[in-house]
């Protein structure tokens, strides 16, 4: 091979890397979006169901089942965040509200965003949120606390065999959001 044609194959080769490398990077940033919308479409990945806001409920049932409350925050976003109430017994059918808090500890506001899931899996067919904190983007100021509340029902045709559900939350830092909050802070 003369040395021109290897040079040729090596400026190839490096493209072809490049190329490849940025197509990675933009795949791994269009993963969480793409998840989201995996997971509305289809109903997996414990994601509830979600309905218009004023909803209050279909009624229909005196069966109840236990909701336990999970709270997390992603090691990168700095906040305190928790479940109110653990745990609550409600009526299938009946309209129910669920409160977190959140705190920013720190000097400077920072955004975030929740998401969450329910297990068993099967439930989140069955769990409505009518109104949640993790419709939208929350932005806590420095050393603000908030109170964050979920208005929800558990559908009457909830099967049987589901006697507890866990509806958790994980909070993420909203990295775009808080890169123009620290901008304009420094203005």
């Amino acid at each position: 091979m003369s040395q021109q044609k290897k040079k040729l194959s090596n400026a190839s080769l490096a493209r072809r890397l490049a190329l490849i490398s940025v197509a990675m990077f933009g795949f791994g940033f269009a993963m969480w979006p793409l998840y989201n919308v995996f997971c509305d479409l289809t109903g997996l990945g414990g994601r509830g169901v979600k309905i218009a806001e004023g909803a209050d409920g279909v009624g229909g049932s005196d069966r109840q089942v236990r909701i336990r409350f999970d709270a997390t925050v992603n090691s990168s976003l700095p906040w305190d965040f928790e479940a109110v109430d653990k745990a609550m017994t409600v009526t299938l059918g009946e309209m129910s509200e669920a409160m977190y808090m959140a705190a920013n500890p720190t000097d400077k506001p920072l955004a975030g965003h929740a998401i969450f899931n329910v297990t068993p899996p099967e439930a989140s067919l069955y769990f409505v949120k009518t109104e949640c904190f993790c419709f939208t983007q929350q932005v806590l100021q420095a050393k603000e606390a908030r109170e964050m509340p979920v208005y929800y029902f558990i559908q009457p045709d909830l099967p049987a065999s589901i006697k507890e559900i866990t509806l958790s939350y994980t909070f993420y830092p909203d990295k775009k959001a808080n890169l123009a909050l620290t901008e304009s802070a420094g203005k």
